[in-house]
Formats: structure tokens, C-alpha cells, sequence
């Protein structure tokens, strides 16, 4: 081989290694990088979820505009331009603010929606104040850390992320943080699909107030995905009479008639109800059960379930408000003085209806179970946005779309690899039930993962895992990224 020869050999072995030692340098870089944008991503989370815990939202005595108002700044400043914020509602303390990403328009929009009010919280009841957020022993704490001011701050970080990114979504993406949730008479996304659905109309939604993404000891045991919700409903069981002295009791007397009406109403079991949602998560969650326990799940997975597997099911609290309508008396009142027979007594009875039960149905099977004639049982009408009372509807399940479902699964593959996707139904409601009965397919996605066994939801010390919300900050990324790009 001539010298030019070899010459040329070294030229080429030269260029090759700087090429190589430049890329994995390269490689270097864009991973250092990316490890920077997920801690100034997790900085950012934590700011705007003190910030937003900090602010009282409740429906007593907070301000949900104060809130709204404090995250628009926040996008604006991050280069959102006013067109595509809006901050609106129906008085002063219920604004609600609407936020777009603008994508190229080759699919139809994707609908983030979570809500920012939160339940009442007595400073007396908890360790810390429900309204200074506190860390400590590994956990965030605070009044909406669990339900939902952690899901907000994901969405907001995120969005503020993407557009500092220069993300161009194949779809616009659109965020929505609303009022009245958890109760008053404003519920947020009820008013904004009544009165502006153009600005939230979509493909479909992802409520990060929905879902289950559970561990046990620390351990990932699923991430379900919310397809179904049952639908809330309160009855009022009254009994009423004309009462008398005290001094000359006589056993018609409307508490006892009461009494006597709720203690069949506790032994009672509406019958067991298996929908396709409901059957995916028995069927996956046998997969993961030992025993027993596996084999009863995969017997009510069955068409028709299998009754004595359903029974030993239902001892669970939990697989029993998914098996089946579910009602509970939780409010009690009667009588108007200390040495006065009872004129009147009530009751409050609480119930999660099975999706596509007629709740009129529910009603009367509560009447006869109550047996008495002298306690009725009327359905506690409900008022919407416009401060009227709005009929009660069955919520329609939403079809798993193949899109969701594959975009889902590969977020968790590329974050927490062999955590099964699950579908599942809610026993509480959330604000899916409105953009399901409008059309438009919903499905709820926490991002984070709670610890069986530990949900202080609307409890106190109210609180979520300080490393849960950080990996719940990059999940919600990843899965943003994964339903508004056609890669």
C-alpha cells in the first residue's frame, strides 16, 4: 500500500472519531439538557403549587378569580398572547380562565380541564393551616395538594414549558381551570360549554381529576385510566307528624320512623351492575391480585358476574361502590325542641347512581325499601350555572379511543415501564360528567400516584408525595407531547 494510501486511511479514522466523540458529546449535551428542563420544569411546578395553595378557593369565604387571575399572569409573562387567554364568568368570584396552545390545526383541539376550588377546611381540624403549604417528611400538605392543585400546577408548568420550548402542537391544545367543582352554584365547565363552547370544544378531554394511579408500600401497582363516572344524587327521607308533649310519648314518632327507615336502607344492596369499563379493570386487576382475591375478580368480569364472587367482593368498600349503585345517609336533623315530641325529622341520602340508571328508578327503589308510609323520599333538586334547577341525566361511559389509549401506554412505557394501563369508573363525580353528557369524549388521568390506603381527599392533612408530583409534572409533559404530535 502506497504512503497517499494510508494517508487517507488516517484522514478518514480522524474525522470518524471526532465525528463519533462530537455526537456522543452531542448526546451528552442534549441529556444534560433535558435532565436542566425537567428540574427547572419541577422548581416551576412547585412555585405556582404553593402559590395556588396559599390561595383560599373555597366557596365560603375564598376567591376562585384570585386564583385564575394569578395563573393567566403567569402564562402571559411566559408569551401567551392575550387573544389566547381568557379570563371569564358568571359573577366576580367565579372567573374561570380558558388558555390556547395554537398547534397547526391538522387535528381537532385536545381539552385539559381541572378545577381550582376546593372544600371547606378548619384550621382546628388539621396538624398544619389547610392554607399554608407545608413539606415535610416527604409529602406536600395543604388543603387541594391531593384534589386538585397538584393536577393544576402540572398543567399550568406544562404549558408554560411548551411555549418556552417553541412547541407547535399538530392540534391546538386547550386548558381550562374552573369554578365550583366541589359545590356552589357556578360550576365552571358547565357554564363555559352553555355559554362559550367554541372556546373549549374538542376532540376529546383528559381530567386530571380522574383516574387512579395506585401504589402499594411504594410500589406502582397501576395507572388507571378513567373512562366512566357515576352520577350524584341526593334524596331527602322526611317524616312528618304533629307531635305533642314530651311528657306523653307515643310510638308514632316521626325519628323513629325515620330510624327505622335507614336502618333498612344500611342493610340494603342494590344489585350488581358490570359495564364494559368495569369489566376491564376487574379483568386487569386480576391480573395483578393474588389468589382468591384474582379469582373473584375475573368471575365478575364475567357476562352475567358471578353473584357469590360479587358478595365476597363487596366487603371491600371500594370494589363494592363499583359493583353497584351505592346510597348512605349522611346528614341528620329533627325535631325543634328538647321537651316537644318531633314535629319533623330528616335525613340527607347520598348516592353514587351506576352509570345508565334512571335515578327516578333510584328513587323508588329507596321508597320501598324505607317500607313506611309516613317517610317520603324526594330527590334534592340540583341548581346549575344559571341558578336553575337543572333534570338529573344519566352519564354516557366514554369508548376507550384507540389514540388515548396508545398515547397513554407509551408514556407509561417510556416512564414507568411494566405499570399496566387500566380503565376504570370513578364511584365520586368530577366535572366529566359535563363534557360527557356535551359530547365530548372524556377521560380522566391523574398523572400521580397516591398510596393505597391514604387518600386524604376533602380529609384533613390533606397531602401528596413530594417525588409523586415531581414524576407527575413529567408524565403530564410526555402525555401532552404524546396526543399532539402525529409522530
Amino acid at each position: 500500500m502506497t504512503k497517499s494510501f494510508w494517508n487517507v486511511v488516517k484522514t478518514a479514522a480522524l474525522v470518524c472519531a471526532l465525528t463519533f466523540f462530537a455526537g456522543a458529546a452531542g448526546t451528552r449535551g442534549q441529556a444534560q439538557s433535558s435532565v436542566a428542563n425537567a428540574l427547572a420544569a419541577n422548581a416551576l411546578a412547585r412555585d405556582i403549587f404553593k402559590q395556588l395553595i396559599e390561595i383560599n378557593t373555597t366557596d365560603s369565604v375564598g376567591n376562585v378569580t384570585t386564583a385564575a387571575e394569578a395563573m393567566a399572569t403567569r402564562l402571559r409573562e411566559a408569551g401567551y398572547a392575550e387573544k389566547d387567554l381568557v379570563l371569564a364568568g358568571p359573577n366576580e368570584r367565579k372567573k374561570n380562565l380558558v388558555v390556547r396552545l395554537r398547534g397547526t390545526g391538522k387535528r381537532k383541539p385536545v381539552l385539559f380541564i381541572g378545577h381550582l376550588d376546593v372544600v371547606e377546611a378548619r384550621r382546628e381540624d388539621w396538624t398544619t393551616d389547610p392554607f399554608q403549604f407545608v413539606e415535610k417528611d416527604g409529602y406536600f400538605y395543604g388543603r387541594g395538594t391531593n384534589d386538585m392543585k397538584a393536577g393544576d400546577a402540572l398543567l399550568v408548568t406544562n404549558f408554560i414549558r411548551l411555549k418556552k420550548e417553541g412547541y407547535v402542537p399538530d392540534r391546538d391544545l386547550i386548558l381550562a381551570l374552573t369554578a365550583d367543582e366541589e359545590g356552589g352554584n357556578y360550576n365552571g365547565v358547565e357554564w363555559l360549554l352553555k355559554e362559550h363552547r367554541d372556546w373549549v370544544d374538542a376532540e376529546y378531554c383528559i381530567n386530571l381529576d380522574g383516574g387512579e394511579f395506585i401504589k402499594d408500600n411504594g410500589k406502582r401497582l397501576m395507572a388507571a385510566m378513567q373512562g366512566s363516572e357515576k352520577v350524584y344524587a341526593d334524596f331527602q327521607f322526611e317524616s312528618v307528624n304533629s307531635g305533642g308533649h314530651s311528657s306523653e310519648p307515643v310510638r308514632d314518632n316521626a325519628i323513629y320512623h325515620l330510624a327505622g327507615a335507614l336502618e333498612l336502607l344500611r342493610d340494603y344492596d342494590f344489585p350488581v351492575k358490570v359495564n364494559e369499563i368495569t369489566r376491564n379493570f376487574f379483568a386487569q386487576t386480576a391480573e395483578i391480585s393474588p389468589g382468591d382475591s384474582a379469582a373473584d375478580l375475573k368471575a365478575v368480569a364475567q357476562e352475567p358476574p358471578d353473584e357469590a364472587a360479587a358478595a365476597r367482593l363487596s366487603r371491600a368498600p371500594y370494589y363494592n361502590t363499583l359493583l353497584r349503585t351505592t346510597c348512605v345517609a349522611t346528614m341528620l336533623s329533627g325535631g325543634h325542641a328538647p321537651n316537644a315530641l318531633p314535629q319533623t325529622a330528616r335525613a340527607n341520602v347520598n348516592c353514587r347512581i351506576f352509570p345508565g340508571e334512571n335515578p327516578e328508578e333510584v328513587r323508588k327503589t329507596l321508597e320501598r325499601v324505607a317500607a313506611d308510609p309516613k317517610v317520603s323520599v324526594t330527590l334534592v333538586p340540583q341548581t346549575g350555572s344559571d341558578g336553575k334547577v337543572t333534570p338529573m341525566v344519566t352519564v354516557p361511559p366514554s369508548a376507550l379511543l384507540p389514540e388515548v389509549v396508545k398515547a397513554m401506554e407509551k408514556t407509561l412505557k417510556e416512564t414507568w415501564p411494566g405499570v399496566p394501563l387500566v380503565a376504570t369508573m370513578s364511584a365520586g363525580a368530577s366535572d366529566g360528567k359535563f363534557t360527557r353528557i356535551a359530547g365530548i369524549p372524556t377521560f380522566g388521568i391523574a398523572c400521580m400516584f397516591f398510596e393505597l390506603g391514604d387518600n386524604r381527599a376533602h380529609g384533613k392533612d390533606e397531602r401528596t408525595g413530594v417525588q409523586d408530583f415531581y414524576d407527575g409534572v413529567g408524565f403530564n409533559y410526555k402525555l401532552i407531547r404524546a396526543v399532539s404530535s402525529a409522530k
